[in-house]
């Protein structure tokens, strides 16, 4: 019976880690996302973390000549 609960505890624990990361967003795609709704030119991007959770941080350069900074969190959150 054991030997019942502890695969049926992998395959639950696998699929969680298969739908969260599924969730989750690549910087590539968090700077292109965020350079077509602001109309703008990515000047950097790279990911922190704070407090345990991923966060994407993209500076743009808007058609004003304005920089500004984007965060998106990682998880698509």
């Amino acid at each position: 019976m054991f030997p019942l609960i502890k695969r049926l505890l992998i395959a639950f624990a696998l699929t969680v880690v298969m739908v969260v990361s599924a969730w989750a967003i690549s910087l590539q795609e968090a700077a292109e996302r965020v350079a077509r709704q602001h109309d703008a030119e990515v000047v950097s991007a790279h990911t922190i973390e704070r407090d345990g959770r991923r966060i994407h941080v993209i500076r743009i350069l808007t058609r004003d000549g304005v920089v500004r900074t984007v965060r998106v969190p990682a998880d698509g959150r």
